[in-house]
Formats: C-alpha cells, sequence, structure tokens
C-alpha cells in the first residue's frame, strides 16, 4: 500500500503535517474528513520527500530525547495493561510530559484517537521523528492482532536495549575523545604560541638552525600565518564527504570500506547484526510479516552494505526460499547469525533465536568497545607524547647549537 505526505487543518486552524498509507489520495482525504480535519495538501511521499528535507534544513524540528520516548513508551504499556482506556492514558501522559514539544504530539495524537484515527494512524503523523516507521509498524500489527499492550511492551525493550548500547559505546569513548582533543590543543599550543617567540630570538642570533628546527618553525609559521588555507581544507573535506554521503554509490563505497577495516569493521557489522536482528525480533513478535519486518529493518540499517544484502534476502523469502538460505547467500551476515536463524526457522522460534542473537552482539559490541578503548588510550597518549617530545628536542636542539656561536 503506498505512502501519502498530506497537510491538513483542525476547526481551530493549526496545521498538522503527516504520511498515511491508503490506496489513493482520495482515500486519505476521506480519513481526514472522518477526524475532523481539512486536508490542504495530499501528495505521494516520494513527491513530498524533497520539501520535507528542505524545511527542515529551515526550520529544524526540536528533537526529543531517546530517553523520553523510551519513558512516553513504558508508561502508555503500563497504563494499558492497567485496563485504562486509549485515549484517556494518551491525555494522562499529555500531562506527564515534561519534554513541550513531545506533550504536543502526544495531544495530536490523543486527539487524533478520540476522532476514530486507529493509533498507528495518529503516530504516523509525525514519522519518523519521533517515531520512527519501525515503531509505527510495530503498533500497527499489535492493534491489528488485538495485542497492542504487548506490542508496546516489545517496543520498550527493543528502545531500552538500543539506548543501553548507544550509551555505552559512548560512555567508552569519551575519556579518549576528551584526551585526544586536549592533546591535539596542547600541541596546537606549542605550534601557534611557543614557538614563535623562540623564533624570533634564534632569528636575532642569526645561526643556522638544525633540520628538525628549522621543519618545526616551517610548520608552526604555516599554521599562524596559512591556518585559513587548512580550514578551507577542512570545509572542503566535509563538503565533499557530504557529496559522497548523498551519492548511493559513494555512500556504498564508503560503508563497504567501513566494513573492511580490521579492528572497526569487526566492531561495525556486529553493531549492524545487533541492530538488525533486534527490529526483526521485535517486528515478528508483534505480529509483522517477515517481509514488512525485512522492509523495515532495510530503513533503519545505517550500512548501506547491510541494506542492500537485506534487499536481496527480501527477495530470496518472497521466492520461498526462507530467511536462513539468501542469508548465508549474500556473504555479508556472520555464521552465527545465519545458523541461529537457521535452527529458528527449522524449530518454529525463529523470533527467540533473532532476540538471542541481538543480546549475543550486544554483548560482543561491549566487550569490542572496551577493547578498542583499551587500546585507544595508550596509543593516543604514545602518538600525542612522540609529538610533544619531538617538539621538545627541536627546540633544545636549536639551544644547544648557540653554544657553538663564536663569542
Amino acid at each position: 500500500m503506498p505512502l501519502f505526505a498530506y497537510r491538513a487543518a483542525d476547526r481551530g486552524g493549526r496545521t498538522i503535517d503527516g504520511v498515511m498509507e491508503a490506496y489513493d489520495p482520495q482515500a486519505v482525504i476521506e480519513r481526514l474528513h472522518r477526524e475532523d480535519y481539512f486536508p490542504l495538501r495530499v501528495e505521494p511521499a516520494e513527491a513530498a520527500s524533497r520539501l520535507a528535507a528542505l524545511r527542515r534544513l529551515v526550520h529544524p524540528p526540536a528533537r526529543i530525547p531517546g530517553r523520553d520516548l523510551l519513558t512516553f513508551t513504558q508508561q502508555l504499556s503500563a497504563l494499558l495493561e492497567a485496563g485504562l482506556p486509549l485515549d484517556r492514558a494518551l491525555g494522562i501522559l499529555a500531562e506527564l510530559a515534561e519534554n513541550r514539544r513531545l506533550r504536543r504530539i502526544v495531544e495530536d495524537v490523543g486527539q487524533g484517537v478520540r476522532t476514530g484515527s486507529s493509533l498507528a494512524d495518529a503516530l504516523a503523523r509525525h514519522q519518523p521523528r519521533p517515531f520512527s516507521r519501525l515503531y509505527v509498524n510495530t503498533v500497527r500489527a499489535g492493534e491489528k492482532g488485538g495485542v497492542l499492550e504487548v506490542a508496546l511492551r516489545r517496543l520498550a525493550e527493543h528502545l531500552e536495549a538500543m539506548r543501553e548500547i548507544r550509551e555505552a559505546v559512548t560512555s567508552a569513548l569519551i575519556y579518549p575523545a576528551l584526551l585526544a582533543a586536549v592533546g591535539v590543543g596542547a600541541v596546537v599550543f606549542l605550534l601557534t604560541f611557543v614557538l614563535p617567540r623562540f623564533a624570533v630570538v634564534f632569528a636575532d642570533l642569526g645561526q643556522a638552525l638544525p633540520l628538525p628546527t628549522r621543519i618545526l618553525l616551517g610548520v608552526s609559521h604555516a599554521l599562524s600565518d596559512y591556518w585559513w588555507v587548512l580550514a578551507l581544507v577542512v570545509l572542503a573535506l566535509l563538503l565533499g564527504g557530504q557529496l559522497v554521503n548523498r551519492s548511493e554509490e559513494g555512500r556504498r563505497a564508503v560503508d563497504r570500506l567501513l566494513l573492511r577495516l580490521p579492528v572497526v569493521g569487526h566492531l561495525l557489522r556486529r553493531v549492524e547484526m545487533g541492530r538488525l536482528t533486534r527490529t526483526l525480533g521485535t517486528l515478528l513478535g508483534s505480529g509483522v510479516p517477515l517481509l514488512g519486518a525485512l522492509a523495515v529493518a532495510r530503513e533503519v540499517a545505517g550500512n548501506q552494505v547491510v541494506a542492500l544484502a537485506l534487499q536481496t534476502v527480501q527477495e530470496g523469502v518472497k521466492r520461498g526460499e526462507g530467511l536462513a538460505r539468501p542469508m548465508g547467500e549474500t556473504g555479508e551476515f556472520p555464521p552465527l547469525a545465519v545458523h541461529m536463524v537457521r535452527v529458528g526457522e527449522e524449530t518454529g522460534r525463529l523470533e527467540e533465536m533473532l532476540g538471542r542473537v541481538a543480546h549475543t552482539y550486544e554483548s560482543e559490541i561491549r566487550v569490542a568497545v572496551r577493547r578498542l578503548v583499551a587500546l585507544l588510550e595508550p596509543a593516543i597518549i604514545l602518538v600525542l607524547g612522540a609529538v610533544v617530545l619531538g617538539i621538545v628536542l627541536a627546540i633544545l636542539m636549536a639551544i644547544l647549537s648557540i653554544n657553538e656561536l663564536p663569542l
């Protein structure tokens, strides 16, 4: 069923933007009328994507922290399991929300539910932020299967697992990043502030300086007088990276290169596998069909090589080959994931096996990050120490050469 982007206004004149699945634009218009909205624009989601991207660049929406979205999902699941009606639960959560934008979104979702819209359709109006397609499809499957509370609980578990992994990686990398920033700042300070003072003294003496000192003074002179060239080079690299990232072939080439890196590629592949299996397990456990779950997993994949492999897997599933066989044929999925999926298909416990694979990879990610940080910290210290030692030695060589001046 195609997706349509729309803009509509309520009786108070407030406009909303959203995305809705429907057979044609007329169906979208009729549904908006039933929900007491006045359609202003309805068009295919593909045609509206460029305008939406431009609008987000000009007026970027305030981000909703993942912790707030997780809390909202957990509380909504708990209230529904306690027997509260959906509209009343949303009303309570709107009052409890501390984030202003989240409060407005929850109020809008509650308004949509009270006017006859399903929860998934009301959430889809605020897609992809803060409610991703994974979020909306999980809720839609839970509503169709009559297990909305279970779907929300699984969704909360998924969000919490992703948040824990993200926070573990971020926390582990804070100290190396701070150490590198301080070290680079110290080196730049020496080259741009300390060395020029010595350069004046050396120039007054008129003595031929050692080669390391001359090289170091040249670097200092370049940084002090031509820093704008360096800034332009960095800006050009950033713009070039953006252009490559926007190109499908360029993004795929970069992602393929990242996966082939010795240590980082090993970690990135496990991050992708953990995200993929966690997403598939959550969707399948909520009642989403396998093909629909694979389509959503392709969208949440952070690596284009993995996304392309998922497209091949999706085509294999359409041909009736199952999930494990096309996964193994792509060569992009680790043998552990392929074998566990095969066991899950053979035993009829695919959802459970996907959850175990996700848990395994998430544990490996934590261990790998700790090992990477354990290697990064001494490496950064050694490199920066060698650079500072080289600067000090170059200065000392020049000072010692003064002794050779005739009295």
